[in-house]
């Protein structure tokens, strides 16, 4: 138990960063948990309680703030519990040289997503019957990506109110957590009905998560964003060109060379 308590600090951090930026922290939980060897699916499974403790967490410091959209964020949320339980079944038997590349790319797509986050923000729009569609495929697509790699699937509801939407980034973010809450917690069930978690790490991993989603919902409201979505692009893509060599590097001593 006690050399498991590492997990509460490396919670606590993704949680901050989670928390601020609207992604949840399995951006840097399952990098971490995947370095250390440990298999796709407990890394993903372990991660979402994470991700689900701390959307509690931000969820009730920006409910204080008054900057969740509910209606809108329930809506999402309840959208994406379907996809969840896909992609929970479909994380059971991918190969770990596999799951390295896909990951890979969706830290690549954060990466850019955090640095560009000022960009695309634009102006507030009427929501069509097309764009109504659209947020419900991806909202489902948004789950799959949620529960298969334990992220929680800000990387895509974020961008989809802000760009799709018209919704301003400071309440995106938070409205986020709200929708992580309902991605989060069904994936957490249907892989704890799998039998896919460490049940120690990923309360450890909670506790940390927990806390880090009350200060980072705090620290959104003051911090300079510049100097910290570099800093996060730098190690998101570090950590993606880490996923790549590692699978890259596997394959080839597998076919002899």
């Amino acid at each position: 138990m006690i050399d498991q308590v590492w997990l509460i600090p490396l919670g606590f951090a993704a949680g901050i960063l989670g928390s601020m930026i609207g992604l949840g922290g399995g951006i840097i939980v399952v990098p971490v948990l995947t370095f250390l060897g440990f298999p796709p699916t407990v890394a993903a499974s372990n991660s979402l309680f994470a991700a689900l403790s701390n959307s509690i967490a931000s969820t009730i410091s920006y409910s204080r703030q008054k900057r969740i959209e509910y209606f809108l964020g329930l809506k999402l949320g309840l959208l994406a519990i379907p996809g969840t339980i896909l992609g929970a079944i479909l994380s059971t038997d991918i190969a770990p040289d596999i799951f390295k590349i896909l990951f890979g790319l969706v830290l690549i797509a954060s990466a850019i997503y955090i640095f560009l986050r000022k960009q695309i923000e634009s102006k507030e729009k009427i929501i069509s019957k097309q764009m109504i569609i659209f947020a419900i495929g991806s909202s489902f697509f948004a789950g799959i990506i949620s529960s298969f790699f334990g992220i929680g699937g800000g990387i895509i509801f974020v961008p989809l109110m802000v760009v799709g939407m018209g919704m301003s980034m400071k309440k995106a973010a938070p409205t986020s957590q709200l929708i992580l809450f309902f991605a989060s917690l069904s994936g957490v069930i249907v892989h704890s009905v799998l039998g896919h978690p460490d049940f120690l790490q990923a309360g450890f991993l909670a506790i940390g998560s927990f806390f880090g989603g009350l200060v980072g919902a705090k620290l959104s409201l003051s911090v300079k964003e510049r100097n910290l979505k570099i800093l996060i692009s730098i190690v998101l893509m570090i950590a993606a060109g880490k996923l790549f060599f590692d699978s890259l590097t596997n394959n080839f001593f597998s076919f002899g060379f």
